[in-house]
């Protein structure tokens, strides 16, 4: 099912389908750090290989930055899933993980936002 326009299409197809139990059954409303939590214990329960608060170190030049970007999940050493609680997904988050994406080397990345009425997604690939 892989192909190269659409990396991991099985793998965020899961994942997606995952935040949807999750939006289904808690809704919107709660602080990030719930729909995380909900997250994590469904990667558990689904038996799929996660990091979660992955940091990343950023180099510039020949220098390593003190400051690190640190990844919501980072799903089986190729995904990067964001969670949002936001109304809407902006430019910023999309940003963001554009940034996750060229520190880990990652080749796809998903933001998912609970803060709406239904779930919003968006993939993001490099």
């Amino acid at each position: 099912m892989e192909n190269k326009s659409y990396p991991f299409a099985r793998e965020t197809y899961a994942l997606i389908g995952i935040a949807m139990e999750i939006h289904r059954t808690l809704g919107r409303g709660f602080l990030e750090i719930v729909y995380k939590d909900a997250f994590e214990y469904e990667l558990i329960k689904n038996n799929i290989h996660f990091e979660r608060e992955k940091a990343y170190t950023v180099q510039y030049k020949d220098f390593i930055l003190p400051h690190k970007f640190f990844a919501d999940f980072v799903i089986a050493g190729n995904v990067i899933v964001e969670i949002k609680s936001k109304s809407g997904i902006i430019d910023e988050h999309y940003a963001q993980v554009i940034n996750y994406l060229a520190v880990s080397k990652c080749k796809i990345g998903l933001i998912l936002n609970f803060g709406e009425n239904s779930l919003q997604t968006k993939r993001v690939i490099l």
